[in-house]
């Protein structure tokens, strides 16, 4: 990514929190009343060239030990945050990491250093040369399709054995012909997705891009 289009998401993420702060502020409260603990969830992940940050998210779980992974019916996730999972609502507080030149808005979604080390290929690794972001065909794919069937009682162990290398090779295919139009395609059905649900669409997109 250019350094150019760097500074140009940056302000993007810049003017959409200013945009949508009412909603955050809901989102905050309704999370302080739903459960007791920290507003954000702070997860170490790995950036572009294997680089660590800390990547932010609304809290959605009870803070208590677990799963790297957590599956659709984790009893960990309290039920506004359950709600927050299902409509991605969780994910918005990365606009901070857009701000801070550590995400963009399309890249292959950054993993916790943790599977990276112990489940990545040198191939894999590919997916580190650009930043990581919101959504990438990887991301749809595992949204659509593989999420939902993650088994409860080894939620980690499936989807590394599972998804993850279905996720790594599509977001390889990405990294490796990525481009402005691809990217805004990626984006336009994301929203599509969100707002008509997983099945939205065919995959081809998913596949393709």
């Amino acid at each position: 990514m250019s350094r150019r289009r760097r500074i140009a998401e940056a302000a993007f993420a810049a003017a959409a929190l200013l945009l949508i702060s009412p909603l955050l502020a809901a989102i905050a409260i309704g999370i302080r009343l739903s459960d007791p603990g920290p507003i954000l969830y702070r997860a170490d992940r790995v950036g572009i060239h294997g680089s660590r940050f800390r990547m932010y998210k609304f809290r959605t779980m009870r803070v208590t030990p677990g799963s790297r992974i957590a599956a659709p019916d984790d009893p960990r996730v309290f039920a506004f945050g359950r709600l927050l999972r299902r409509l991605k609502l969780d994910e918005l507080p990365q606009l901070i990491n857009i701000v801070l030149g550590e995400m963009a808005f399309v890249g292959p979604r950054p993993e916790d250093p943790w599977i990276v080390e112990h489940a990545y290929t040198d191939a894999d690794r590919e997916t580190l040369a650009v930043l990581p972001g919101l959504t990438s065909p990887g991301t749809l794919y595992y949204f659509r399709h593989a999420e939902p069937l993650l088994d409860a009682n080894a939620a980690e162990a499936s989807y590394v054995s599972g998804p993850l290398r279905r996720k790594l090779a599509l977001d390889r295919a990405y990294v490796a012909k990525a481009s402005a139009a691809g990217d805004l395609r990626l984006v336009l059905e994301t929203l599509r997705v969100l707002v008509l649900g997983r099945r939205a669409g065919s995959a081809s997109l998913t596949l393709e891009v």
